[in-house]
């Protein structure tokens, strides 16, 4: 399994982050590495790594069950270079990153522990594809689980993904990004670059996962 990877942050720490990215983006995602760089500065490490197609130079994302491979690699890499236990591992990323990370924690069959979830524009259902939404794994999720998403976010309208989430078990949080859309973009009225966002969604992931119970 091809996998590329960069870490950053501290070795002892009681947490770190695994930040996956979106299906359109890599590794570099300036959502991952505004992320990654404010978790550094408070003291926790985090990985962030690009799926096989990525690494292969293709556009289309991997199937379901690479992605999935792929992510359950990276969360035990992750815990190899903090040298914690997964359930020390707060696993999330943008979009398709989160998802298949929320889908892995929450699998029948071979769950895999986190300490929390973290849902940089969790994409409840395909783009026009309404009724598809991507919630069955939902009530198996025993974790934390924080929403990070845009009030114009086309893929998880906020009442449909406020009224989703109730199926989940842990503990959910939201943070709704004033007239963002699914690539936290706001609009130009807002007076807000998109870099501003990015900060708030950085200060909100780091917030939230300094205060997950030890």
């Amino acid at each position: 399994m091809m996998s590329e990877f960069d870490s950053q942050g501290p070795k002892g720490a009681d947490r770190a982050v695994l930040l996956a990215h979106g299906a359109g983006s890599d590794r570099r995602g300036p959502a991952l590495v505004t992320v990654a760089d404010a978790l550094e500065r408070v003291g926790v490490a985090s990985l962030r790594f690009d799926y096989p197609y990525r690494v292969q130079g293709r556009k289309a994302p991997d199937r379901p069950a690479v992605l999935d491979v792929a992510t359950r690699a990276a969360v035990d890499e992750l815990a190899r270079r903090s040298r914690l236990t997964p359930d020390r591992l707060v696993l999330g990323g943008r979009s398709m990153g989160g998802r298949v990370c929320s889908q892995v924690v929450g699998d029948a069959d071979d769950p895999v522990p986190a300490m929390g979830l973290l849902m940089l524009g969790y994409p409840l259902h395909p783009a026009g594809k309404p009724e598809r939404r991507r919630y069955e794994h939902f009530p198996r999720l025993r974790c934390p689980v924080l929403f990070v998403s845009g009030t114009r976010d086309a893929l998880a309208p906020k009442a449909e993904l406020t009224r989703s989430a109730r199926r989940i078990k842990g503990d959910v949080t939201f943070h709704w990004l004033e007239s963002a859309d699914h690539g936290f973009r706001p609009l130009k009225s807002s007076g807000r670059s998109i870099d501003d966002v990015l900060v708030e969604v950085a200060e909100t992931c780091v917030t939230w996962v300094k205060a997950l119970a030890t």
